[in-house]
Parts: structure tokens; sequence; C-alpha cells
């Protein structure tokens, strides 16, 4: 669920800066991904092994990917140390998980990991720039809803029950709502 949001700083070149328009698009996109990856994980993944660990490795290589787009578009790493180090833990995370993808146990805790930690550095991104650019309200609680369903997960983890792809679906499907609500609430409020 970690977040793409501007800052708008007027020392950073105008053509690393996003427009609310392209802001508003890219957390349609986000939204639109997520939404695919819960409508896989629910079917592809629920009934092949193969594509569930597949799906379970590509989430967060995905956020990797996402954050790495928010970083070079909103004047780099110097700017946007909080996700410049999410696209590190969330790269990481999609080689953790297909090293333990034997074990959903296993899995599931290191996706809790990785819910706090991108979840903390989202809402620490949110909040930062909540001053400078505003409507961030979502990816805040977004952020904090992370951390706290990592705990979850984490907790699941340790027990006897062997989880699945659809215990990380919810997780996925929040972060489409959030980043949903995020782009139309940019589309209301700037007319974007």
């Amino acid at each position: 669920m970690s977040s793409y949001v501007v800052e708008q700083n007027p020392q950073a070149p105008a053509s690393k800066m996003s427009s609310p328009a392209g802001l508003r698009n890219y957390y349609f996109v986000r939204a639109g991904v997520a939404a695919a990856w819960v409508g896989a994980a629910f079917t592809l993944g629920k009934a092949s092994p193969l594509a569930a660990a597949a799906l379970l490795i590509a989430y967060p290589a995905w956020d990797a990917i996402a954050n790495l787009i928010d970083v070079s578009r909103n004047g780099g790493v110097a700017q946007n140390r909080p996700q410049a180090f999410n696209v590190a833990v969330s790269g990481i995370t999609a080689i953790a998980v297909a090293a333990v993808i034997g074990s959903m146990n296993a899995v599931l805790g290191v996706f809790g990991a990785w819910a706090i930690l991108a979840g903390l550095l989202q809402l620490a991104t949110g909040v930062r720039r909540w001053k400078s650019f505003g409507a961030q309200w979502a990816m805040i609680l977004s952020g904090a809803q992370s951390a706290l369903a990592g705990g979850f997960f984490i907790s699941r983890s340790l027990g006897s029950a062997v989880p699945g792809i659809a215990d990380v679906a919810p997780y996925a499907a929040f972060g489409a709502f959030y980043f949903a609500a995020s782009a139309l609430w940019l589309l209301l409020r700037r007319g974007a």
C-alpha cells in the first residue's frame, strides 16, 4: 500500500515534478494494479500454487518499481528518502518472499515485516508532504493501517494454521481502495 505523492519544491526542475493530473493518474494505476492483483489472487492464486508464488513475489516487486517511479519523478533520492528506502525494502522483500516461498507461514511473516516498514515509510511521506501538497489523508491512513496489518500478519505467521494467498489479498484490496480514494480526492479537489 505504499504511496505516490508530490512535493512541490521550487528548487527542483519543473520537468521532474508531477502535475495533480499526473498524480491522479498514477494513483488510478496503482489502484488498478492492486485490484487486478486481488482478482488474480482469488482466482489464479487459489487454483495454482505456482501462480500464488508468482503473485506473492510480484506484489512487493511492483511496489519497489512504483516507488522508484515516484522518486524519479519527484526530485530524486535526496528529496524522497522515505520512498527511496521503500524501493530497497520492497525489492528485498520480493527476494525474501522468493527465498521462503515453500513455507506460507514464512511468506506471511515476511509480508508482515514489509507491511510494517512500508506502512511507516508511507505514513512518514504522507505527513511530510501534507503541508506542501495536501490531499494526503488517505495515504496517511493507508500507511498506519499497513503497519497494523503487518503486526497481524506476523502474529498469524507464528500460528499453526497454514495461511494462503487469500490471507494477503485483503491487504492489497485496502491498498487499491486507498489509492482510488486518493485519485478521486485529487480529481474532485483539484479538478485535475
